[in-house]
């Protein structure tokens, strides 16, 4: 599988993704253009896995994860992830 384009299922949604697939950041309100890459990717998996939801998001709006195990991840996963981790 190639990195520049390639199509994954999101959501029960098939979509474009890949560094060459220009698109916008998913947090509400931003306008940041970014690409469907790896490096702008909430999570490990394209299309969501246990801690990232899948989407896209630009620099500011996606954060350095709580561990290696999560990836890189928006303010919602993180959070969540944030929260697992915590000692009840």
């Amino acid at each position: 599988m190639g990195n520049a384009h390639y199509t994954i299922t999101r959501n029960g949604e098939e979509i474009e993704a890949g560094y060459a697939v220009e698109t916008v950041c998913e947090e509400s309100g931003c306008t940041e253009q970014i690409d469907r890459g790896l490096g702008c990717l909430c999570g490990q998996t394209p299309g969501g896995d246990e801690y990232g939801c899948g989407g896209y998001f630009c620099g500011q709006h996606l954060h350095i994860g709580p561990s290696e195990d999560t990836g890189d991840l928006c303010a919602r996963c993180y959070d969540a992830a944030d929260n697992e981790e915590a000692p009840a």
